[in-house]
């Protein structure tokens, strides 16, 4: 059975085009069958964007990776957004990276690099202000578990993690997890059982 966690997902292509809008910006993106949230960008990254962005709008220029990125909308709207920003995006999953990277060409989002990476572990030499994830919850704990503490290892001092994760599906154990890598953390955001979990290193 295939999943959007997969390398290299086996069901078959059904690309199709979708809008997502933040305030006045908008992103036209492709999705495709064996991807998440194929139909619409989901409630949860959705949040996660607005969290960011309210949380820091646009500003000096800052070093992000949205890890997990799938066809893009988190780390393509806020660059979008926050143009000074350099964005990075990593996937596992092949077709999803092929259509970040359409979806950054059809948007025309010059300030972001797409590349292959299983959580942050392919990532090298590059340290980061941000790190957003909306983790693949399904591929199990041990894996959203890693992502964390990849991430405190490739963040600046200061840097911070920024997690959304719904209250059914480990909400609880992920926010244990950042405590006991990052020493905090904190609800900065919640709604319709989507939580924002941050943490800050340093």
């Amino acid at each position: 059975m295939s999943h959007y966690y997969d390398e290299n997902p086996e069901v078959q292509s059904d690309e199709k085009t979708i809008q997502y809008f933040y305030h006045k910006s908008q992103l036209k993106l492709t999705t495709d069958a064996g991807v998440f949230s194929k139909g619409k960008v989901d409630f949860g990254s959705d949040l996660l964007v607005q969290t960011f962005l309210n949380e820091h709008p646009p500003g000096p220029s800052k070093r992000i990776i949205d890890v997990g990125c799938g066809y893009g909308p988190i780390g393509l709207m806020i660059a979008k957004v926050s143009p000074h920003h350099q964005m990075t995006m990593v996937d596992v999953n092949h077709r999803a990276l092929h259509l970040a990277e359409k979806n950054k060409k059809q948007n025309q989002i010059d300030n972001v690099i797409i590349t292959e990476s299983d959580g942050l572990s392919q990532v090298e030499n590059e340290y980061f202000d941000f790190v957003l994830t909306n983790p693949p919850i399904r591929a199990g704990k041990n894996v959203v578990h890693r992502i964390f503490e990849e991430a405190y290892q490739k963040l600046k001092n200061q840097g911070e993690l920024y997690v959304v994760v719904q209250k059914k599906q480990g909400m609880p154990s992920a926010k244990k997890k950042m405590e006991e890598i990052f020493n905090n953390v904190e609800t900065v955001n919640k709604s319709k059982g989507y939580y924002i979990l941050k943490s800050q290193k340093g």
